[in-house]
């Protein structure tokens, strides 16, 4: 008997079928395809990239965050779309590059705030902030760079604008008196250095030596030995050494801060907390400032 050969186009349908019925012994498969509500032509072609998505859903199921993404593309899911009668896949932001879209912007909009901010656009009417606004203005008259100042622990509730009021005062600074000043948000600067560690020694550097910084926002990054022991403790204790003015804004206690910064909490991790609280102290005056959010 004549042996019937099958054409490509023949072969690529055969294909398409053992692959397609194979893939839907998988129930997550099945569920996708059901709720496309889409053709089993459809389904067919498109088998390989359905799989792909199930994959990289698979993948966001397990993970804690952009850093430990598997996916193709970084904090994104190859995702099947109709889009006028056809199927598209495209790639879908995952809930934690949302977040950090959100950051980034709320970050662009808040730089430009702090940029242009003065003492003048400070309301003085906030009864709270009368000590920390005398306590920046004797800051501000008695500011040279050959005086050994003390800056601020300054710690208070969210939203209640330290980090608009320090930056006032460090613009005055940087025009009316020519200090070099800097604003480093902290989680953001751990983040950036993991993204390029070439970077870290040049931004270290600058941060160490800048007249007067402020490290904002200190007690909201994810501790690790390297981020508090190898940055921050580097920076303090250069700026320690060198008496240069140093402030930082946090929502945490400075003893609250220091059980932050332990970690395992075991006897080694609360020495090297313990050290970094020290360098804080003897860096900085501590103020409290609990006022409405003016976030909202």
């Amino acid at each position: 008997m004549e042996k019937i050969e099958l054409t490509n186009k023949q072969k690529v349908e055969k294909s398409l079928d053992e692959n397609y019925k194979e893939a839907l012994k998988d129930d997550e498969f099945k569920a996708l395809v059901s709720k496309l509500k889409i053709d089993e032509s459809t389904a067919k072609k498109n088998t390989s990239k359905l799989q792909d998505t199930i994959c990289e859903m698979l993948n966001c199921k397990k993970c804690k965050g952009m850093y430990n993404c598997s996916n193709a593309v970084e904090g994104h899911v190859f995702f099947p779309k109709m889009i006028e009668g056809k199927l598209n896949f495209v790639y879908t932001p995952c809930r934690y590059q949302k977040k950090h879209d959100q950051e980034m912007q709320n970050k662009v909009t808040g730089e430009k705030i702090l940029e242009t901010a003065r003492m003048k656009d400070v309301d003085l009417t906030d009864k709270n902030r009368v000590p920390l606004i005398k306590w920046l203005k004797k800051f501000y008259d008695e500011y040279d760079k050959s005086k050994n100042l003390k800056g601020l622990y300054l710690h208070g509730s969210f939203g209640s604008g330290k980090t608009f009021l320090i930056a006032a005062i460090f613009n005055e600074l940087a025009e009316k008196k020519k200090a070099n000043t800097e604003i480093v948000y902290f989680p953001e600067l751990l983040r950036s250095i993991k993204e390029d560690f070439s970077i870290m020694e040049e931004k270290i550097d600058y941060l160490k030596n800048v007249d007067i910084l402020l490290i904002d926002d200190i007690g909201a990054e994810n501790v690790t030995n390297w981020g508090r022991d190898e940055i921050l403790g580097t920076i303090l204790q250069y700026r320690m050494n060198s008496a240069l003015p140093t402030f930082f804004t946090s929502n945490l206690t400075i003893e609250e801060l220091e059980h932050h910064l332990s970690i395992t909490k075991n006897d080694e991790d609360k020495v090297k907390a313990r050290r970094i609280i020290e360098r804080i102290k003897q860096l900085t005056s501590d103020l409290e400032l609990i006022s409405i959010n003016r976030r909202n």
